[in-house]
């Protein structure tokens, strides 16, 4: 039986290394003591910081340096849970970094308040004073915030709170990643494996229909015999979310989530509204893919197979990062060479491994790698998309360090995920311009297709779902496991339509989805992956100025608000139009592929598919 490996059984090449973040695990407990020793002298400051600039100035240099350790010792133990969730080392080590900054941020929580008790002609005048020049961004950013900010005593309870309300999110964490086994399955050579979240999307990309439908049920067979200690954990998290923003006096837990980025709840309500007004397209697509997959019916484990049928589709790692470091030559030398560095020196986990965290991610700390966990599997073509997804993150990291302070490097989510879904559509027009073959490229287009599915109406039906179940809470309503359920089937079958076969097991879906413990964070998606949409086209079509002000989009980080970076970059997310543009472009794709796997191409492409395996 084909098991998943131990973390030792998987060669060090093919790990990342944490080494530039500290030679070892001693000298992680050496920064550590140093931290315990250090943060509590932040409390010297307390009642001062209206003494003037020079005051306020060396504390927040302070707090910076705090912040630094803080930051990199984070790191360093979040990659080793997520390498390994069942080492009980790391889960020590950062359980004690995680009560350690519990307390930090307890004793810190005076800095805020008395920022924001320096009445406004004063604070006008720290912000024009010299000493303060290198933090004028990240105060006017913080002033915003004066209406939601609470007395010190108030701030130190909120601090208080913190790690209980974290609470829901390392539950469901610790279950879906550690506790739930979800047995082996027969794979279509006979062999036993055994199915894990990665497997799980394995299979169902697989051709053989009856073996997704069993991977399907028997991956939601353990969400099954979970479901109410889930359901309990999202509603304690969504009660958390709640909590924070009445406490805070927003208006609404959206309202609390969008104000950060300042965000008007009209752009999150309105991409709901366009998606919603062509689910006609989406519709239509699931038709197109019953008949050429020849299905009588279609069910969710028929929708990630391509339409085109069986490939053979192995890419290396190595070949994989190549295509994409290829597909990224428009961004200019450089940006390839950076990349290219940071795989070389291991900036990359790549495989999955027994206790590993599913899925995959980018993460980076000021002035350290940013490292990428993927979970790659060589015969998930999707699976070049995630790495090219996650370069793209730690690509937009690592240019905004080098051109921000560390108090104005850190972009928001908004911003974040224009960066790595642009390169995804720089990968595709790569694909297509590299290969002369028609069942290539009704795959590559086949893919398109369904990224612009998962990532623009899949993630607005989650934000929808987000939005009404944060409502349900605010207007006292009871969040229960058939509450959730029958939220979420209403959705299923507005955004799947009349016409789609919606098996019991998916309106159990909820119960897998880890972005839900990080409230009103999915729409982003759909939002990035429009501008992105929208800046790749720049520069594909080789628009004067177009790399430039991408290459300077990157470069921004958090020094300005998120719309106004992008209206930079020459994307008004205010506007429904480039939602529009990308729902566009899905629709004309369908009609490509409907085009080029019907009329009198068939039976030429259905040639080739039988004698040969397309390449690129």
């Amino acid at each position: 039986m084909k098991t998943l490996p131990s973390r030792a059984e998987i060669p060090e090449s093919d790990r990342w290394d944490l080494r530039p973040l500290f030679a070892s695990t001693e000298a992680w407990e050496e920064c550590f003591r140093s931290f315990l020793d250090r943060y509590p002298r932040i409390a010297q400051y307390r009642g001062t910081l209206g003494n003037g600039p020079a005051q306020l100035f060396e504390c927040l240099e302070f707090r910076k340096s705090l912040d630094l350790q803080a930051e990199r010792l984070g790191q360093y133990a979040s990659l080793q849970t997520s390498e390994d969730g069942a080492n009980p080392d790391y889960l020590e080590r950062e359980g004690r970094l995680l009560n350690a900054l519990g307390k930090a941020i307890e004793v810190a929580s005076f800095v805020e308040p008395e920022i924001m008790a320096i009445p406004d002609d004063i604070f006008a005048s720290y912000l024009a004073a010299s000493e303060l020049v290198e933090w004028r961004i990240y105060l006017e950013k913080l002033r915003r915030f004066k209406p939601y900010t609470l007395s010190e005593v108030e701030e130190r309870l909120m601090a208080l709170a913190a790690p209980v309300l974290q609470g829901p999110t390392d539950i469901f964490g610790q279950l879906t990643d550690v506790d739930m086994k979800f047995g082996t399955i027969t794979d279509e050579t006979g062999a036993e494996v055994e199915l894990s979240h990665g497997g799980y999307s394995s299979f169902l990309q697989k051709r053989d229909r009856p073996l997704r439908e069993r991977a399907f049920r028997q991956y939601y067979k353990e969400f099954e015999e979970h479901k109410h200690t889930i359901a309990a954990a999202l509603a304690a998290s969504v009660k958390g979310d709640v909590f924070r923003a009445r406490a805070r006096g927003y208006g609404s837990a959206l309202e609390a989530a969008l104000f950060p980025d300042n965000v008007p709840v009209k752009v999150y309500t309105s991409l709901i509204e366009a998606v919603r007004s062509r689910l006609d397209a989406l519709h239509r697509y699931y038709e197109l893919r019953r008949r050429l997959l020849r299905l009588p019916d279609i069910h969710f484990y028929d929708t990630y197979v391509s339409v085109v049928p069986e490939m053979t589709m192995r890419k290396t790692f190595d070949e994989a990062a190549e295509l994409v470091l290829n597909s990224l030559a428009p961004l200019g030398a450089d940006y390839v060479n950076d990349l290219r560095a940071g795989f070389a020196s291991r900036w990359v986990d790549r495989y999955e491994s027994k206790g590993k965290r599913s899925g995959a991610f980018s993460s980076s700390s000021y002035g350290n790698p940013p490292y990428i966990l993927m979970n790659y599997k060589e015969d998930v073509f999707a699976d070049i998309y995630t790495l090219a997804h996650e370069a793209g993150h730690s690509m937009h990291s690592l240019y905004s360090q080098r051109a921000q302070r560390f108090q104005d490097h850190r972009y928001p989510i908004f911003l974040a995920e224009v960066a790595s879904t642009f390169n995804e559509e720089l990968l595709t027009h790569y694909l297509l311009e590299t290969t002369s073959d028609s069942v290539m490229r009704a795959f590559i287009i086949n893919r398109q297709i369904d990224d612009i599915r998962g990532t623009v109406f899949r993630q607005t039906m989650f934000a929808e779902f987000e939005k009404i179940i944060h409502e349900m809470e605010e207007n006292g309503e009871a969040l229960t496991l058939e509450t959730f359920r029958s939220a979420y089937r209403g959705l299923l079958e507005v955004y799947f339509g009349k016409d789609f076969c919606l098996d019991d097991e998916l309106s159990l879906e909820w119960l897998r989805i880890p972005h839900f413990y990080n409230a009103f964070y999915v729409y982003k998606y759909a939002t990035g992956l429009s501008a992105a949409v929208a800046l790749s086209r720049g520069v594909i079509e080789k628009q004067p100025g177009a790399v430039e002000r991408y290459r300077e989009f990157l470069a921004s980080g958090g020094s300005r608000d998120p719309l106004e970076t992008l209206r930079s970059a020459g994307v008004d997310m205010e506007s429904p139009e480039p939602v529009f543009e990308t729902l566009d472009l899905f629709d004309r794709r369908v009609r490509e592929l409907e085009h080029l796997l019907s009329n009198e191409t068939t039976r030429d492409l259905n040639a080739k598919i039988d004698s040969s395996t397309p390449s690129f």
